[in-house]
């Protein structure tokens, strides 16, 4: 099983600006974490740790399975952005099958 992305900033404000700027890093971990784990069973997945070195702090973002077709919505735009068109397609694809799953 692949380990979650890791990122370390300075403090909390650092990683506010990262995820501001949208940062294909954070939607690249947040959205593998989903792809990597269509179907399985775990209602909670570990997607990202931030190291905050000014607070010795570890933050941990995990991705509710509940959210999975919202999330990936919210961060396909990005991959537009970046013109990541295999992973665009690999995104549409698993959003198409998570709605066709019965509840």
């Amino acid at each position: 099983m692949k380990m979650a992305e890791e990122f370390e900033v300075n403090n909390i404000d650092e990683f506010e600006e990262i995820l501001n700027r949208k940062d294909i890093r954070v939607s690249k971990a947040i959205t593998n974490t989903i792809l990597n784990n269509l179907k399985g069973r775990k209602r909670h997945l570990h997607a990202l740790s931030v190291f905050c070195k000014s607070e010795g702090e570890i933050y941990d973002i995990s991705v509710d399975r509940k959210d999975f077709i919202n999330t990936l919505e919210i961060h396909l735009p990005n991959f537009e952005k970046n013109e990541m068109y295999e992973e665009c397609a690999k995104i549409i694809e698993a959003i198409e099958y998570l709605k066709s799953k019965p509840k």
